[in-house]
């Protein structure tokens, strides 16, 4: 068979059920989404960006929170040491949840996991997590499930991004309608999807401790780090005192 035909084949097989059910799943993310993604879009204009080069920023590293911060530190000539060390830090959330879902992945050639980690996000990792824990039975990680959220994800930030920088001024301050609370709202439901009992969950309140005493305390981004960091401390020696 061709390539291009096996290549077509494969992209297809993504359109299966599991994958549309994450797609599906995945919508009211992908509406919270838009307003970030616009305001983003047109802070980037505002500072310069085209059209062209806001969906090279938003595309090649897809991390919302790192972007924002990249924006927010832009300057002409740009301070790039800043702003990589400002990226790593607030993107270092992605190693641990990288490692979380490694062994899921582990039985994929590199051509298939590597990209699925590239589209990996907050929301679709919490998602295929959440949705490998209601399906309780080995090996219940949905891979399509999981493409099938990040896809609609990714191209739902991409797009919206944009958007936002073809829009430009046109876009009005959107945080004044509250819209902001959408993604907390978000990560609530999914947090209660994978709820198993205080005693399973003593690191995320740990974690979520350390990063706003840390966000209160210590100015930048360090709170992302602590607060991943003590988390999986705090995961381990739970789980050694359990042996």
């Amino acid at each position: 068979m061709p390539i291009f035909l096996q290549r077509l084949v494969t992209m297809t097989s993504l359109f299966n059920f599991p994958a549309r059910r994450g797609l599906r799943d995945a919508l009211p993310v992908m509406a919270g989404f838009i307003p970030f993604a616009l305001v983003l879009g047109a802070q980037a204009s505002s500072k310069g960006f085209s059209p062209m080069e806001v969906p090279l920023l938003t595309g090649l590293n897809f991390g919302g929170g790192s972007e924002f911060a990249a924006i927010a530190l832009w300057s002409s000539p740009p301070q790039l040491a800043l702003l990589v060390a400002m990226t790593f830090l607030i993107n270092s959330r992605h190693l641990l949840m990288g490692a979380v879902l490694a062994p899921h992945l582990r039985h994929l050639p590199k051509r298939q996991a590597l990209p699925a980690l590239f589209l990996m996000c907050d929301e679709s990792w919490a998602m295929g997590l959440a949705d490998a824990q209601a399906r309780e039975k080995p090996g219940g990680f949905n891979l399509r499930y999981y493409l099938g959220a990040s896809i609609g994800l990714y191209m739902t930030w991409v797009f919206f991004t944009t958007l936002g920088a073809l829009l430009g001024p046109m876009i009005t301050d959107l945080e004044a309608f509250g819209l902001q609370m959408a993604f907390p709202a978000v990560f609530l439901v999914l947090l209660r999807g994978m709820w198993k009992g205080f005693a399973p969950s003593r690191p995320w309140f740990i974690s979520l401790a350390v990063a706003a005493i840390t966000y209160r305390s210590v100015p930048g981004a360090w709170y992302v780090a602590a607060g991943a960091l003590s988390g999986l401390i705090s995961a381990y020696l739970f789980a050694g005192s359990k042996r």
